[in-house]
């Protein structure tokens, strides 16, 4: 089941495509998450995603109270480095590799038959609950707006 608003976000940590651990709770102080989670890296639907929340992240990640963009996916980190590279974007990778699809199934949107994540999308307080979650088909394009409007209230 998909997490509700005033739930707990999963204190998860995965590796990001630098290399380094993230721990998805884990915000900077006066920040909210939006974490965005993707089924693969590099197929279309998720590259306009990508490129959408990097241009996102550019606009909301300024000033005293910021939002920060984490995309989740079930690729591993090094496909996720090259696949940063090859977008040219700033924001964080996080690979929800093994144990495979954690996270997502922590967030409610794991797809256990075909074994990715599902478009879901999660805004998480500074105190680290969900103010908002949501999942799409995997064959839509989602629009942040609404989940960046979010983030912003609940700063």
């Amino acid at each position: 089941m998909i997490l509700r608003p005033g739930d707990r976000a999963p204190d998860l940590t995965l590796p990001d495509h630098l290399g380094s651990d993230i721990t998805l709770t884990e915000a900077a102080p006066r920040a909210a998450r939006v974490l965005a989670f993707v089924p693969f890296a590099f197929s279309p639907i998720c590259g306009d995603e990508l490129a959408a929340l990097n241009e996102w992240q550019e606009r909301m990640g300024q000033g005293s109270h910021a939002v920060e963009v984490i995309v989740v996916s079930t690729d591993s980190k090094y496909t996720l480095a090259a696949w940063a590279r090859n977008a040219n974007i700033d924001i964080t990778l996080a690979s929800d590799f093994w144990p495979h699809g954690e996270a997502a199934r922590a967030f409610g949107v794991f797809d256990e038959n075909h074994g990715v994540a599902e478009r879901g999308v999660f805004v998480i307080s500074p105190a680290g609950t969900i103010v908002s979650g949501r999942q799409v088909a995997r064959t839509e394009t989602r629009d942040f707006s609404e989940d960046f409007a979010a983030a912003l209230s609940s700063l």
